[in-house]
């Protein structure tokens, strides 16, 4: 007869709590657990399977199935029930478990057929251990007090296996070392190679004291805690310096609502009322919210999640007496930041001099803080999946932002290809440095303008180090994406204001706010779109919304002040759009005019070409503008019909292609009769190949990552440009042309030596 009250699992409790303080060898302890679980929860069978070092679960103990094939049965990570519970660290709980489409007989354990099934994953700070489950041959669905039985014993079978006590149970030859090198295949998010050593954004804090002495003193202990993290949140919310500080309101705001959420204090207590200390009660808390919301899509939901876990480890904290992140932390000065995810702001809280490459689990080439690293220049790998719960602090740890691998605890051999790929680099590097002060010029004297991308205050002091000539492109809605509020009108003019006085005499162009598609704010409200690069973002958004856009240009106009001032419109697709825009500049000017406010030396306006409907219409455009810009990425993007974040088109279509490279010279030759400089920028300004393709088409001022210049310019200082325009012109006119324009460009650079 199963039990229907809660008395069962708390019973269950107290006999674990007793047999863990017996003198027992650790198979005979182990073998006690099963059996006192099968015995409580009247369950058929009850297993013990441990993950080890190659991947693999392993039987450790069990009550039901055949003794023999304990150490023997063997399932891979992802294989069946088990398997699939350590490869997602979440709890099954099933009433028919055989038609569950990862079901599987596991064979020489004399399994029975059962239908009723809950296993959990044996987890230690976040990491997968192993795994507990026990079967039925009736049909059930375990109750919620059971569930939480399970995952609280499976928190003392992961003390074991932490504390090495199971060491030596297995084969010969098969080992449990948790510190084991480990690899992991990730996407590449920004260039670069960074050894160094693991810190973890958020430390873990590892509970080892699981069962309480008394449980009203853990209920007092808990409450005292929770009042003391309620406090310290209204004391962040009541700071002026929250930004500084690297907190954002926004998030506070999220953090008083769970500090104060009942279900989650309830669910704490009972956890102590069932024998948890209070920080036990805390991690296996946070542990069964994680379960149940790491599979969730929604953004929203999964930046609350995050939200979630640094409120669970703050209270952690407070009840271990442990101090807050970064207080006296002996950070390495090599640090490889190791997060699940973070906030752009939260990086720049890190010291910059310390910082040497960032791993994500989630991130993607848009989010904001791979935008912040970028920007930083630091290598970033994204959806490096698992490597935080594998990860300790000061583990030894290889970022490689090139091909997208991190690798955890390195043997000397890998380490030693990596030195030597770094040095390599370095070299590379220190020679580009050298042509910092060498005139951007062909080896036939023409001069080509080389200019820098840039979006953040931290990107201005290599304008100085990389040698551009300037600022092609300044993505003004970085400031919005990595604030968690709006950014005041007084803020925006103090970032332009600080972009124009650190660029001097040098040109800075700023782009109006390309928001929307994959550049979304958590604070403005947008509705889903199924194709958002097509949809609702940059002018479209902004000319609907036009106290949004009249607070941009009014702050750009009063940052100016005196100087030259260059506005450009991004996205571009019929010229009503530019004439609306030009329409509330000329609203701000005359406020601004009218109360006494010192206007720009110069104003020029321009547009980005990035839609190809802009292609029809080159002459009346160039009428209405000083100068245009081709946003290359996006241009080749709509003009090819190719998402250029799908890998599987990646190396499909050719930006080199002569089709393409037509339509930008077409551009060229419209801004030649109509006196307007034409300019590109995007990713093909930073490749050398195909910069010297765009200057062989006759640009002679293109925009690109400050990180890009040297290279593009120790190709262009070897490069004979009349030569290669007259090897384009023959080839792209020649109806009956051979190869690629891509291999014959290769082909001349290998013939003349030019690095490319």
């Amino acid at each position: 007869m199963i039990r229907s009250d809660s008395s069962g699992p708390r019973v269950l409790m107290r006999k674990i709590r007793e047999l863990m303080a017996e003198p027992l060898q650790p198979q005979a302890r182990l073998d006690e657990i099963v059996r006192q679980i099968a015995q409580n929860m009247v369950a058929e069978v009850c297993s013990i399977y441990v993950l080890r070092a190659d991947a693999v679960l392993e039987l450790y103990a069990t009550e039901g199935l055949n003794p023999g094939s304990v150490h023997l049965a063997q399932l891979k990570l992802g294989e069946g029930l088990v398997g699939t519970i350590a490869a997602t660290a979440r709890s099954l709980n099933l009433s028919e478990a055989q038609k569950h489409p990862a079901f599987t007989f596991i064979p020489g354990t004399g399994e029975e057929p059962f239908n009723a099934f809950l296993g959990v994953p044996i987890l230690r700070a976040g990491r997968t251990l192993g795994v507990l489950d026990v079967q039925n041959r009736a049909k059930r669905v375990y109750r919620e007090e059971e569930v939480e039985a399970l995952e609280t014993v499976a928190m003392v079978v992961a003390e074991m296996i932490a504390a090495g006590s199971l060491e030596g149970l297995s084969r010969p030859g098969v080992v449990l070392d948790l510190s084991r090198p480990v690899s992991f295949n990730g996407v590449a998010l920004a260039d670069g190679i960074g050894l160094g050593h693991v810190v973890l954004h958020e430390p873990r804090v590892v509970v080892t004291n699981l069962f309480n002495e008394d449980v009203d003193a853990e209920i007092t202990r808990l409450e005292q805690s929770l009042q003391f993290l309620r406090i310290s949140i209204e004391d962040m919310l009541s700071r002026r310096d929250i930004a500084a500080e690297g907190e954002h309101r926004a998030v506070l705001e999220a953090y008083r609502m769970f500090a104060h959420d009942r279900g989650w204090v309830r669910r704490l207590e009972e956890a102590v009322r069932n024998g948890l200390t209070a920080e036990a009660a805390v991690e296996k808390v946070q542990s069964d919210m994680r379960a149940r919301m790491m599979h969730m899509t929604d953004p929203y939901i999964r930046e609350r999640l995050h939200d979630f876990d640094d409120l669970a480890n703050r209270l952690l904290r407070q009840l271990m007496g442990r101090t807050e992140i970064g207080e006296g932390d002996d950070e390495p000065s090599d640090a490889i930041i190791v997060a699940r995810s973070m906030g752009a702001a939260e990086l720049l809280d890190y010291r910059r001099d310390k910082i040497r490459g960032l791993i994500l689990e989630e991130g993607t080439a848009t989010s904001h803080v791979v935008i912040v690293a970028r920007a930083l220049g630091l290598p970033v790998v994204g959806q490096a999946k698992g490597v935080v719960s594998m990860s300790e602090n000061r583990d030894a740890i290889i970022v490689d932002g090139a091909d997208g691998g991190v690798h955890l605890r390195p043997s000397p051999e890998v380490e030693a290809v990596f030195v030597e790929k770094v040095q390599f680099r370095a070299k590379r590097q220190e020679q580009y440095r050298a042509l910092r002060d060498v005139p951007a010029e062909t080896r036939d004297g023409v001069a080509v303008n080389l200019l820098m991308n840039a979006g953040l205050l931290v990107d201005l002091p290599q304008l100085v180090d990389s040698g551009a000539a300037g600022i092609g492109l300044f993505r003004t809605e970085l400031q919005f994406m990595i604030a968690s509020s709006m950014p005041k009108a007084s803020e925006q003019e103090r970032l332009y204001s600080a972009v124009i006085d650190a660029a001097g005499d040098k040109p800075v162009t700023f782009r109006t706010l390309d928001i929307g598609g994959d550049k979304l704010l958590p604070y403005l409200h947008q509705s889903a779109e199924e194709n958002p690069a097509l949809g609702y973002r940059a002018i479209r958004l902004a000319l609907d919304r036009p106290g949004l856009m009249r607070t941009q240009l009014r702050a750009l106009l009063k940052a100016a002040r005196g100087r030259e001032l260059r506005i450009m419109f991004p996205m571009v697709t019929e010229l009503s759009e530019l004439h609306r825009a030009r329409d509330l500049i000329a609203r701000e000017l005359s406020h601004l005019t009218k109360f006494g406010h010192l206007m720009p030396r110069q104003l020029k306006l321009g547009a980005m070409i990035e839609v190809p409907s802009l292609l029809f219409q080159l002459d009346e455009l160039m009428a209405l503008v000083d100068f245009v810009s081709i946003g290359s990425n996006d241009l080749f993007q709509f003009f090819s019909a190719v998402d250029r974040g799908n890998a599987r088109m990646a190396g499909r279509f050719d930006d080199l292609s002569p089709p393409f490279l037509s339509a930008l010279k077409s551009i060229l030759d419209a801004g030649t009769r109509n006196g307007v400089e034409v300019s590109l920028c995007g990713e093909m300004a930073g490749k050398p190949l195909a910069a010297m393709a765009l200057m062989g088409l006759g640009f002679r001022s293109i925009s690109m990552t400050p990180s890009a210049i040297g290279p593009v310019k120790a190709m262009m200082i070897e490069l004979e440009l009349a030569k290669l325009e007259r090897l384009m012109a023959e080839h792209m006119a020649d109806p009956r042309r051979q190869g690629t324009m891509r291999q014959l460009l290769t082909d001349f650079a290998v013939a003349h030596s030019i690095p490319h």
